[in-house]
């Protein structure tokens, strides 16, 4: 509502700027001039008489005031040789002109380049979205500062280390990842995670140093499911598509039947045109942090925890996009986003979660009880 009153008083200001000068009288300056000229032939006499001036100068003086007013008339009467009915007319004609094809032409033209069916965003919203852009900015900018004065903190670096690779830092991504491997040591996450990192850093290729960080995470831990997938796809990236089936179909084999990258395996295994095996393995075990990771969060400061909690979430958000059959999930996610006082992301996800368990009654129960708890009715 407020945009189209503004609109209207735009368009009133340039009426209002066509229809002035119609408004104002010719007469007005052509009689304003003779009036001056009559005003200096009075005032020549009066220097005259009051003997400021002598007869030959007030002469002189008389005859060029008279020679202009003489001029002056005349334009003046040149300037209405057309009857007053017929100039009537036509300023009349232009003033509506102005009134009906100014705010004609400015509709036509917003509806030609605007957008008037684009739903309007609340400011507060739009101001929220900014303010969450700033956190995350934030929270980046002070790890990484808390980095720059200790660059031995590992644990730093692995809280930065994903949410680089959220924001398309890639080559910052591959360094953090590199950091976190010589400062803690090898493991198969951390080998894998390298490999993921030097994997986006070449726009989805599986280069021959991402390849020796997944098989180096295979090494150490035969299981590793984020290495053994990304092992196919350098197997299908270089056109052994047999190799990558019998990849991703033996993890489908031994996979839990709740594990968050079955979707995943399964469409890369229809994408090269390959059947996918029934998952019969038992549920995995709920995914969080172990005593180590607890440890070494209470010896972080409080924004280096809130920014590692973030980005747990975050991964957790992530898993259930790909695989939203896991009720516990929906339910911490949740309760993670209520604690971090993001209440229009726990709606969003409440709302998520009742469309993943539409059709699972008992599922679809604990999700609405558990936001019933959480005080997300809408």
């Amino acid at each position: 509502m407020i945009l189209w009153l503004v609109f209207a008083l735009m368009t009133a200001a340039a009426v209002f700027a066509v229809l002035w000068p119609l408004a104002r009288g010719h007469e007005t300056q052509a009689g304003s001039e003779l009036e001056v000229y009559r005003d200096q032939l009075s005032e020549i006499e009066r220097d005259r008489a009051a003997g400021l001036i002598g007869q030959a100068e007030a002469d002189a003086a008389r005859v060029e005031v008279s020679r202009r007013l003489i001029a002056a008339a005349d334009a003046a009467e040149f300037r209405h040789p057309i009857p007053m009915g017929s100039a009537l007319w036509r300023r009349r004609a232009v003033a509506v002109a102005g009134l009906v094809l100014v705010p004609v032409g400015a509709i036509a033209l917003y509806l030609s380049l605007g957008s008037p069916q684009m739903p309007g965003e609340p400011l507060q919203a739009r101001l929220r979205a900014i303010h969450n852009d700033r956190s995350i900015a934030s929270l980046v900018a002070q790890v990484e500062a808390h980095l720059a004065q200790n660059p031995g903190d590992a644990r730093g670096y692995a809280v930065l280390a994903p949410v680089y690779l959220q924001l398309g830092r890639f080559t910052d991504a591959v360094n953090a990842r590199r950091r976190v491997l010589a400062l803690a040591g090898e493991t198969a996450d951390r080998q894998a995670d390298l490999g993921e990192a030097l994997t986006a850093a070449a726009n989805g290729i599986v280069t021959a140093d991402a390849k020796s960080a997944f098989e180096r995470a295979v090494t150490l831990d035969a299981n590793d499911a984020k290495a053994r997938f990304f092992i196919g796809v350098a197997a299908e990236q270089d056109g052994d598509r047999d190799k990558a089936a019998a990849i991703w179909q033996d993890m489908l084999k031994t996979a839990p039947a709740d594990a968050p990258w079955i979707d995943t395996v399964r469409q890369a295994l229809a994408r090269i045109g390959t059947a996918a095996p029934p998952v019969a393995g038992p549920p995995a075990a709920a995914p969080g942090p172990s005593a180590g990771d607890i440890a070494a969060a209470s010896q972080m400061s409080e924004q280096d925890r809130t920014a590692m909690i973030r980005s747990m979430v975050a991964r957790l958000a992530d898993r259930l996009k790909q695989n939203g059959d896991d009720v516990d999930g929906w339910q911490r996610l949740l309760r993670a986003y209520v604690v971090l006082n993001e209440r229009d992301k726990a709606i969003g996800a409440a709302g998520d979660a009742r469309r993943a368990f539409a059709n699972d009654p008992d599922k679809l129960r604990r999700i609405e009880d558990t936001i019933k708890s959480l005080g997300l009715e809408s």
